[in-house]
């Protein structure tokens, strides 16, 4: 059970903002921001809700709330974002790349970043098409990268060590012809 201000009725359902500050306060920057951008791209944060919520955040979580965007497909891709921000890596989210198609992230010029959910990417016909997509990908130059649910929340020194050992490899430039 958690306590806060704000009042709530029996039966209906905690304000958004005030479940969002109890995610910050119980379970840390991580979880928080995974849970603020989804919300965010269900729409269920209002200019003036962002605005309690970044009041009431502790104030060194509180450019989370800048730093948030509504175009995450997924909790893992927010994370992905979030980590490689706080190492210095900057990332384009969901880029179109010609023959391939929408991809998680590009590391700055042929470096994609995918992450695969435990929905969706578990399924023969899906991990097909996600070969299949790597193979485009790498016949256009790109390098990819692509991480399990598991890899993300349990092993992310894995995940960045992956990350960093690419880019110093130069996997991110364009390739020299």
């Amino acid at each position: 059970m958690h306590w806060d201000e704000g009042l709530v009725r029996v039966g209906e359902a905690a304000p958004v903002p005030n479940t969002l500050l109890q995610v910050a306060t119980c379970c840390g920057e991580d979880m928080f921001f995974a849970a603020l951008e989804s919300a965010l791209r269900q729409s269920l944060l209002s200019p003036a809700g962002l605005i309690w919520l970044r009041r009431h955040l502790p104030t060194s979580m509180r450019w989370l709330v800048a730093f948030a965007r509504a175009d995450a497909d997924s909790g893992l891709e927010s994370l992905i974002r979030l980590r490689l921000h706080r190492i210095g890596i900057t990332v384009r989210t969901q880029v179109r790349v010609p023959g391939v198609g929408e991809v998680d992230f590009v590391i700055d010029d042929f470096l994609i970043v995918e992450a695969d959910g435990r929905e969706g990417h578990a399924r023969e016909k899906e991990r097909s098409k996600d070969l299949r997509r790597d193979a485009a990908a790498a016949a256009a130059g790109y390098t990819t990268l692509r991480f399990t649910y598991e890899l993300i929340i349990d092993d992310w020194h894995l995940v960045e060590a992956a990350i960093r050992g690419a880019l110093a490899r130069g996997s991110h430039l364009a390739p020299v012809v």
